[in-house]
């Protein structure tokens, strides 16, 4: 094979950015169209964002062991295993499928409770969950088959699911919300009918690709080795989650609801803007670095990473610009409360500090990741983040720092665990994980 080049890694950085920021769309989207229902029905969506991401999380313990098994695959043009380790994969999601059916569908209405929600925004809440988490059994399949295309190197075709999904999404929503005049139901169902199209599509296109045959999808020892390195990533996912819906209720809420939007719209506008753009080098370096180590390349592994440094640097140097100076123009096209805006103003002025730091971690997490690392991001993610919860009410409520001393908790937490990850790719002890 070729030497790496800064070449390759952007050509492949640049789809997998764009399909990071359609799908963070989605949110938007849902919001978006959710609006003409009332305030009740949007509080109700976005406050289900969270509770969301901790059910990603359970689809993660099968897309993030079939990358680096279906990369190391590719870099070593086994094909045989290629084909297990996808059939496996499929499999492997459809079951990740019905566990969030279960737990999200079954399960709507008391972790609804659990979020705080109360009255009707509580009623549509639960119905949003349950109708997203019960039917969307086959739109599981779409974080694998993300993570497939990664270990393929075809970042492209990736990209070109999440634009016929995030169209579909929004030809869709005011369909089915207004026009059916099925409400909330209809925001799901919108998501579920627009990501099950794409996924059947990506099927389509990977069995013209592997042709995997039936034996392929059933479980071996393949799937296995995917829960060994998926699990760490699955409880990394739920933690982080987690410890936002636990900020939310100790420290954020209590200072009154301003804060509360603030970070919403940090969290979803700002950083929604800005963390595509360090995953899309993070999964392209991911990609080069599961396929080199299958073809028995460590040195070109660890040129992905030198080269991608400064990308990521100077990505997070712009980011960091960008909420300096126009934190106040993109925040206003989410608020008129002057309070709110103001806050999230501060929101942005105190990220912009850490996002060099944010922009490596996300680096590193790409190195560590395509090699099948997940243990090394978890030892350095869930610790640090679990620690922002009592740091962030200790600092804000009893020392008197208010929602800024949460911000600046949450930028110390980032820059700590950038070093550890980075330290550790930087090490190379990743090259000899056994996948």
């Amino acid at each position: 094979m070729p030497r790496v080049t800064r070449r390759e890694i952007v050509s492949l950085a640049l789809p997998a950015a764009a399909s990071a920021l359609l799908n963070n769309a989605f949110r938007v989207i849902d919001q978006w169209a959710a609006g003409g229902l009332g305030t009740d029905a949007q509080a109700a969506i976005g406050s289900c964002t969270f509770v969301l991401i901790a059910l990603y999380g359970v689809h993660t313990v099968i897309s993030a062991g079939a990358g680096p098994l279906i990369g190391r695959a590719t870099g070593a043009r086994d094909l045989p295993l290629l084909r297990r380790a996808y059939g496996n994969a499929i499999t492997g999601a459809l079951i990740a499928g019905l566990v969030v059916a279960i737990i999200g569908g079954l399960g709507a209405g008391p972790l609804v409770r659990l979020i705080g929600l109360e009255g009707d925004p509580a009623e549509l809440a639960t119905t949003f969950l349950a109708w997203l988490c019960l039917l969307g059994v086959p739109m599981a399949l779409n974080p694998t088959l993300d993570a497939v295309f990664v270990g393929l190197g075809r970042t492209r075709a990736m990209m070109v699911l999440q634009v016929l999904a995030a169209v579909l999404n929004a030809l869709l929503n005011p369909l089915l919300i207004f026009e059916m005049g099925l409400g909330v139901r209809g925001a799901a169902l919108a998501t579920v009918t627009a990501r099950t199209m794409s996924a059947i599509v990506g099927l389509w296109l990977l069995q013209r690709e592997i042709k995997p045959q039936i034996k392929n999808f059933w479980p071996d020892v393949s799937l296995l080795r995917m829960l060994r390195i998926g699990f760490p990533a699955c409880w990394t996912t739920i933690a982080y989650a987690g410890v936002y819906w636990a900020l939310l209720a100790v420290a954020i809420s209590p200072l009154g609801p301003a804060v509360n939007a603030a970070l919403g719209i940090g969290f979803s506008a700002l950083e929604g803007m800005a963390w595509p753009m360090y995953l899309g080098v993070s999964l392209a370096v991911a990609s080069v670095v599961s396929r080199r180590l299958g073809a028995g390349e460590p040195d070109e592994a660890r040129r992905a990473l030198r080269l991608a440094t400064p990308l990521v640097t100077g990505l997070g140097a712009g980011v960091t610009l960008a909420f300096w100076l126009s934190a106040r123009p993109i925040c206003a096209v989410f608020t008129r409360d002057p309070d709110v805006l103001e806050e999230a103003v501060r929101y942005a002025w105190i990220l912009g500090f850490s996002q060099v730091f944010v922009a490596w971690e996300a680096l590193a997490e790409g190195v560590l990741g395509g090699a099948g690392d997940t243990r090394t991001i978890f030892r350095w993610s869930v610790p640090w983040n679990l620690l922002r919860v009592p740091l962030g009410w200790a600092i804000a409520i009893p020392l008197g720092f208010g929602p800024a001393g949460i911000w600046w908790v949450i930028n110390a937490t980032s820059v700590v665990k950038s070093l550890g990850k980075a330290t550790a790719a930087l090490r190379g002890v990743w090259v000899k994980t056994v996948v």
